[in-house]
Parts: C-alpha cells; sequence; structure tokens
C-alpha cells in the first residue's frame, strides 16, 4: 500500500482495520480507481469519524466492550456510534428477544457501499459518491479480485420458481426458494437499489424497476429503523419478487443455508456482482443448484435466450439442417458461467425451448454466517485475526461456533485453517471432533 501516505491518517489507520475484516477497501492499482477510492473515504467519514472506525471491532459486539476498547465512557461513545449508524458507517443490531444492541463496523459491502444510495435524499452529495465508488470498483480489477475472487462469495442466485416445472418443484429446498425466504421472515423491508441508484447518477440506468432490494429480519430491522428503507408486508414482497422476475431480473440472496439477511434483485448491466462476471471474468456469484439446457426439438433459433442472459453464458452456434443452404441457429450453454438463474427460460416463454435442469455437482453453500465467514477469512489469511482478535469481544459462544465452522470443513481446508492458527487448543478440536454433515452443502 505504498500510496496510503497521501492519506490522513485516520484514513490510513480505518483502511487496515477493515483490511481485517471479511472485505475490505484495498488500495487499487490504476491512478483513476486510487482518486476514487481516497475519495469514498473523504466522502463518508469525518476525520474523527474514521478514527474511531479504525478502532471499533468488525463483529458484533457491546457497548460496553467497545468502549473499553476504545477508551471511552458509554455515554460519550453511544451518541458517535448512533450517528454513524445513521450514516449506514456502523450497524447496530437489535436482539429481538433481549433487546440488546451490538455494533460492529461496516464492510464496504454488504454494507456502507449500498448504504450510501439506498435513500434518495440525506447528506451524501450522491452524483460525487456515484462517480467515486465507479471510478475504485471500475477503474482496475482490484476490489473486485477482493471481494469475489474466492471460492467463499458473498451472494448466491436464487432460481425463478416460476422457470422450474412441476416435476421439479418438489425437489426444491426452502433455502433455495425465494419465496420460502420471504414466507418465514420475521420482517421485510424494500429499499433503492444502490447498483440502479448509482447508475441514475452515472446517467446510464437502464429501465429496470428501482425499489426492489429486498432486506429480512435482522437486516431489515435495521433498514427500516435507520430509514434506509421502508416496511413492507410479505403480500407486497411477493409480489416484488414476482414483478422482479417479470422483468427479468436475477435474484440474489445472502449466500448461506439458515437465516439470509437479503433478496437482491439484480441486471446484468448495473449489478455490481455480475458486472464482475461480464468484465472481469470472476466467478462472483454462486450459482443456484440448477443449470440451463435447450431442447433441440422445441427450439427455433430465435436467440431470446442468448440476449437476456445476464452474464453472456448462452452463444448461438449454427447448425447445418437438410434441404436448406442456410444454416439455423442453436444455443449452447456455457454451464461453468451459467448462474442458474431462469431468466432465459422466462425469455423463451411458451415454446418452452429452455428449462432448469439440478446441476451434477451443487455449489457449496456455507449453513449459516458463521461458516462463511471462517471460509472467507481462512481463504484470504485472516482466520486467526478473527479467531483472536476479533473472536475476543464474541466471548466463547463465538468461538465455539467458529471451531464448528472449521471442523465442518473439508480435510484439506480443514488442515489450512490448523496450520493458519498454530493453535494447540484448534488442532486439538479439529483433530477429536467428527465433522458434521450439512444438508445440501458439499462433503
Amino acid at each position: 500500500m505504498g500510496h496510503l501516505g497521501h492519506l490522513k491518517a485516520e484514513y490510513h489507520d480505518l483502511v487496515s482495520r477493515l483490511s481485517t475484516g471479511s472485505v475490505g477497501l484495498p488500495e487499487p492499482k490504476s491512478d483513476e480507481a486510487r482518486r476514487g477510492w481516497a475519495e469514498i473515504l473523504e466522502i463518508l467519514y469525518t476525520p474523527e469519524e474514521a478514527a474511531l472506525a479504525s478502532r471499533l471491532p468488525v463483529l458484533p459486539a457491546s457497548l460496553g466492550a467497545i468502549a473499553k476498547r476504545v477508551g471511552m465512557s458509554t455515554d460519550a461513545l453511544a451518541p458517535r456510534l448512533d450517528a454513524m449508524a445513521s450514516k449506514g458507517l456502523v450497524m447496530d443490531l437489535v436482539q429481538p428477544r433481549t433487546g440488546k444492541t451490538r455494533y460492529l463496523l461496516a464492510p464496504p459491502v454488504v454494507g456502507f457501499f449500498e448504504f450510501s444510495m439506498m435513500r434518495a435524499h440525506d447528506s451524501i452529495p450522491k452524483k460525487r459518491i456515484a462517480r467515486a465508488l465507479d471510478s475504485y470498483t471500475h477503474g482496475d480489477d482490484t476490489f473486485a479480485r477482493e471481494v469475489f475472487a474466492g471460492d467463499t462469495v458473498i451472494g448466491r442466485t436464487l432460481v425463478h420458481e416460476t422457470a422450474l416445472t412441476e416435476n421439479t418443484l418438489p425437489d426444491v429446498l426452502d433455502w433455495e426458494r425465494a419465496t420460502s425466504i420471504i414466507g418465514d421472515a420475521r420482517s421485510v423491508a424494500v429499499a433503492f437499489c444502490y447498483c440502479r441508484h448509482k447508475a441514475e447518477h452515472l446517467e446510464r440506468r437502464c429501465d429496470a424497476p428501482m425499489e426492489n432490494c429486498l432486506s429480512v429480519d435482522g437486516g431489515a430491522d435495521f433498514v427500516i429503523r435507520r430509514e434506509f428503507g421502508r416496511s413492507v408486508d410479505k403480500r407486497e414482497a411477493m409480489e416484488l419478487l414476482l414483478e422482479s422476475r417479470e422483468s427479468g431480473l436475477v435474484q440474489i440472496a445472502d449466500n448461506v443455508q439458515q437465516r439470509p439477511t437479503y433478496i437482491c434483485n439484480c441486471c446484468g448491466c448495473c449489478c455490481g456482482q455480475l458486472s464482475a462476471i461480464n468484465e472481469f471474468d470472476l466467478p462472483a456469484v454462486n450459482p443456484s443448484g440448477f443449470c440451463a439446457a435447450s431442447d433441440p426439438a422445441r427450439c427455433k433459433g430465435c436467440s431470446k435466450c442468448s440476449r437476456a442472459c445476464p452474464v453472456a453464458a448462452i452463444s448461438m452456434l449454427p447448425k447445418r439442417v437438410g434441404a436448406s443452404r442456410k444454416n439455423t441457429l442453436e444455443p449452447s450453454v456455457d454451464e461453468d458461467r451459467c448462474i442458474g438463474c431462469g431468466v432465459c427460460v422466462q425469455a423463451c416463454g411458451k415454446r418452452k425451448a429452455m428449462a432448469m435442469v439440478r446441476r451434477a455437482k451443487p455449489p457449496k453453500v456455507p449453513l449459516n454466517v458463521i461458516e462463511r465467514t471462517v471460509r472467507t477469512a481462512l481463504e484470504k489469511g485472516r482466520l486467526p485475526h478473527l479467531l483472536f482478535d476479533q473472536g475476543a469481544s464474541r466471548g466463547s459462544r463465538f468461538l465455539n461456533l467458529a471451531v464448528q465452522a472449521i471442523c465442518a470443513l473439508p480435510l484439506a481446508e480443514r488442515a489450512l485453517a490448523t496450520e493458519a492458527l498454530r493453535s494447540r487448543f484448534v488442532r486439538f478440536a479439529v483433530g477429536s471432533i467428527k465433522s458434521p454433515v450439512y444438508p445440501g452443502s458439499a462433503t
């Protein structure tokens, strides 16, 4: 990070703190991206906020624990955290049953990037932050690789349930269904799509609906409490899901089986996750358990499926036919690139030449946020910090859950985790606990 010296010390420390979390804010390579990177920090954080943020935990902790950590009284700290939470720089998570609040430093994504554009009007200069975000995320591939280059990514595709046949639907697990996530939710919120709102201020927004970014349960509580969006009932949320499918949008949820916190409705042109696939050729979204397949007997070569695919996974190839001097066209699906969304099935329409079929090898989907966090930290070489620096503020329960997640890893990854930690305790736990097999997870 040779150019960090151009930032004020407070921002230098903040970048260092963010780099210990699941998603950091690394210094980019190109001058354009570097200017955007520095401007994001200066727009969103005052120097005083950056100084405080650089000392906050990246995992939830109580007000008392944070006050002790930063050397402030709880009375002095609480209003500062409250003001930063209203800007989306800190997340305050309220336990519904006990009412106890825990705080954590918001990551860039899913975090302060999205919150900066979720409101139509606030103190953040929208056009300026949109330009800075665009320069940083598209000026080079540094941030895209920070977020999307590992095996464990933030989001996973939810196949369009309307793209499945009656024979297929009974085999779909609840955590694979957008309708089940909404149906089981305690609370639901809707907000502006960060990506399309940003694109609007850059004068290149598409015609897809703007207000369709859904949050559930703890995520919804935060969005509603901090007025980043509005509360909706389940009926309206289900209508938004259907409208988004009819608009040819991809539904992307938290990459966990249990307690996902959001469902995005994404387009291939504006979405940051899908653009990482299209622009940088990164596996930015965990695919659904389905893949697109064509039926040559029904296909007429119209290419609607290929033109609708948000990640350009369908090519139209020439095919010779008898008694004709001209070739016809037929779709060829790149199964490695296909994210299993089902948009192509809807585009095909009544001809039903496209269908969604189960993948031979199901994608790995972490059971919960703890497992995903451990996997991500391991892939980025941040596991020791996660457990021994950040984990200390969470107590023994978090450490126990984290060790369970390590024990659930495949053998090779478990060995890497043990080596990374160099802890007698973890080596003992890994050697003595059998790995549980989670439904739907690869073993």
